[in-house]
């Protein structure tokens, strides 16, 4: 072991040990949760396309939106990058909790109750496990019934037969 000195410190070089790391003052970490360290929004379009998509999941769910949004998102959907994974859904978000309202167009012979339980079910699962925010209810409304001669909306009638 040798002394090292110098005008202001004197301090003891152990050959034999790595020295400590210094230390900076006036630095500290942070305590507690990281989580805590600020704050996260998610805005309400982003809860209408996580419900919009979990909601389409549902077999026996059509189409989102009323035929006056599904008219109106159709010829939106003609324009260059646009998607409408939010159609038919209107979502208020708050800071721990969200509400959702639904319109949903139903295909013809499906339990629209056992539909909406199930659309419920999904909605809540993945809102919840992506936000993190808590669902207090998921209203739905249908709109309509696609029946099975029903011609698609969105799909081009050929000109010539």
């Amino acid at each position: 072991m040798e002394t090292v000195s110098s005008e202001s410190t004197v301090r003891e070089v152990t050959r034999e040990s790595a020295p400590a790391p210094p230390k900076v003052l006036g630095t500290r970490r942070g305590t507690g949760d990281p989580a805590t360290r600020g704050r996260t929004t998610i805005a309400d379009g982003v809860v209408e396309k996580i419900a919009g998509l979990a909601a389409r999941d549902v077999v026996g769910v059509h189409a989102m939106g009323s035929g006056l949004s599904r008219t109106a998102g159709a010829v939106r959907d003609r324009a260059p990058g646009s998607a409408r994974t939010g159609a038919g859904v209107r979502a208020e978000v708050g800071e721990v909790q969200t509400a959702l309202d639904l319109e949903i167009v139903v295909d013809y012979g499906v339990s629209i109750t056992e539909l909406a339980r199930a659309v419920r079910e999904n909605v809540i699962s993945a809102v919840e496990r992506m936000t993190g925010l808590e669902v207090v209810e998921v209203n739905i409304a249908v709109t309509d019934v696609k029946l099975p001669d029903d011609e698609d909306e969105g799909a081009e009638q050929p000109r010539l037969q």
